[in-house]
């Protein structure tokens, strides 16, 4: 395997308390789950924040690679690779 890609996370307003406010964090990933588990490292306000106690994404939370949400594609298990932009979103409802 190749050198570990560098991503970036982008961290939507209400969460960014949880992460001295940055909006954007650069890290090194193979996969969604590598981010999250650096997330936890790292971060682990926000990562309390996205994850929950078992370590799955919250019900209310999306996360995107880019502009794939990773539900559809291989959950936290999905690759990345380098310049990959994974985003935190609220899901909306309402009607």
């Amino acid at each position: 395997m190749g050198p570990t890609p560098t991503i970036t996370i982008h961290v939507p307003g209400p969460l960014r308390t949880y992460c001295g406010g940055a909006a954007q964090l650069s890290i090194s990933a193979q996969t969604v789950r590598d981010a999250l588990e650096d997330l936890q490292r790292s971060q682990a306000a926000l990562y309390r924040n996205v994850c929950d106690e078992t370590g799955k994404v919250r019900r209310h939370l999306n996360v995107f690679v880019n502009s794939d949400n990773v539900r559809d594609l291989n959950g936290v298990d999905t690759l990345l690779t380098a310049g990959d932009v994974v985003t935190i979103l609220p899901a909306v409802s309402g009607g």
